[in-house]
């Protein structure tokens, strides 16, 4: 029989001894998944009432460099409701992600070393933190270039007038790859600290990772090689800072 109040088990059971544990674990792990879903369900409550002007404001980029008599226009009816739905979903999630990334925290920490929660703690608050100054470098810098870029090089005879649904996806792409681009420094200390590379074998390879740049920007960004630019430029600039803190990193580390 076993002793369940305080979580040791008779070695005489030693089947119920093995998957205790487990099951133990998957339930934290499915309490803690309905808690992040319950935390994007209330902040989408909370954001639904003002979906329409949430739209208007991921679209300003956009609109305020059209054309005189130009806006944008809905090829079917009922982009007008889900086109700015989608957004309030995606910009729930997004806003819950410290609340996620806690949850994340709080089932990974348990089997960490003190030194390794003292270096995973900054490292999930930088990693929000980059995130979110990646879809800021996305919305105030990338967005007004790449609109005015676009708006401005076509034929004359030619109005702009794009359709909500693809604004949305085209933003949508790019808030995703600036805000996981900004991860890079985040993925290069991790890299160094846990030894599966070191600073001198990242600068070794500067030349294939800024090529790596450009083509994950080729991927992630419309098919042009501006779009492609602002992507991959500051992907290569947050991959040398990543490089400098990871070499701080490990020289700090515990032998």
């Amino acid at each position: 029989m076993t002793d369940q109040s305080n979580g040791y088990y008779n070695s005489e059971d030693p089947e119920l001894g093995q998957e205790q544990p487990l099951v133990q674990h998957l339930v934290e792990l499915r309490s803690r998944i309905l808690r992040c879903l319950v935390a994007v369900l209330i902040a989408f409550a909370c954001l639904f009432y003002f979906a329409n002007d949430i739209y208007s404001f991921i679209s300003e980029p956009l609109r305020s460099i059209l054309p005189e008599g130009s806006s944008m226009i809905a090829t079917e009816i009922t982009q007008t409701f889900f086109t700015p739905f989608k957004l309030t979903v995606v910009a729930a999630i997004f806003l819950a992600i410290p609340y996620i990334l806690h949850q994340v925290w709080g089932f990974i920490a348990p089997g960490l070393y003190q030194h390794e929660q003292k270096l995973a703690i900054p490292l999930l608050a930088s990693s929000v933190v980059l995130f979110y100054l990646g879809i800021a470098f996305a919305y105030y810098v990338v967005f007004p270039l790449l609109f005015n870029f676009f708006t401005t090089i076509g034929p004359e005879d030619v109005s702009v007038m794009p359709d909500i649904h693809s604004y949305l996806s085209i933003v949508l792409k790019l808030f995703f790859a600036f805000g996981i681009a900004f991860e890079i420094p985040i993925a290069t200390v991790l890299l160094i600290w846990s030894g599966m590379s070191s600073v001198d074998s990242l600068r070794k390879k500067r030349p294939y990772i800024i090529v790596g740049c450009f083509v994950i920007g080729m991927l992630l960004t419309p098919p042009d090689i501006f779009s492609q630019s602002l992507l991959a430029i500051p992907m290569w600039l947050l991959f040398e800072a990543g490089v400098l803190m990871g070499g701080i990193v490990a020289r700090r580390k515990p032998t």
